[in-house]
């Protein structure tokens, strides 16, 4: 019996040892095939991240240029108020201009004596630096005289009938019109033909 007890024994220790590799063999098998599933889910994920770095990417060179832009943007305005902000210290000189112009037509009305020439010379010299201080900040007249009537730079006073120039035609200036950097300060008042 004990001989059979021995075999016994071992056949159990076979059994078991048989049992014991055959579980091992299914948890490595099982492990592997958790391991391909992490893999693959690890390349999912991978891919998941991949996608999202692509869109994040993209959104953050939208957001930059859209700051660029706003930047752009606001260097011209600032560029542009700088340009313009003197638009109503302009429009106050500009009486001021024309009175000078005014008293320069009287004194032409008046010539022959030496005091009004004297007066003229005076009122046209105080013109001219009143004219290079318009020219340094932008500030020019406008040309019309001759020219077709434009109702974005003249007003027109007066329509007088003239056969001899095309309707339309500025033939005189009763205010003169201003720019400032290219933009209309001031309309110039003006009498066309009809």
């Amino acid at each position: 019996m004990s001989k059979n007890k021995k075999r016994h024994q071992e056949n159990e220790n076979e059994d078991l040892a048989q049992d014991l590799d055959e579980a091992l063999a299914d948890e490595v098998l099982e492990n592997e095939v958790e391991a391909e599933v992490d893999d693959e889910a690890d390349e999912t994920d991978l891919e998941l991240l991949k996608a999202e770095n692509a869109k994040l990417r993209e959104d953050y060179l939208r957001a930059f240029a859209e700051a660029e832009n706003t930047k752009k943007r606001c260097a011209q305005e600032i560029e542009k108020n700088n340009k313009y902000a003197i638009s109503s210290f302009a429009k106050s000189l500009l009486s001021v201009a024309d009175n000078l112009h005014r008293a320069i037509d009287a004194v032409n009305n008046n010539e022959g004596n030496d005091n009004c020439e004297a007066l003229k010379k005076g009122v046209e010299l105080t013109e001219a630096e009143l004219m290079k201080v318009f020219e340094k900040f932008g500030i020019t007249k406008m040309d019309i005289m001759g020219k077709v009537f434009d109702p974005n730079f003249h007003q027109v006073i007066q329509e007088v009938e003239d056969k001899s120039k095309p309707a339309g035609t500025v033939i005189a200036e009763l205010q003169t019109g201003y720019m400032l950097n290219g933009r209309l300060l001031r309309e110039a008042m003006v009498v066309v033909t009809k």
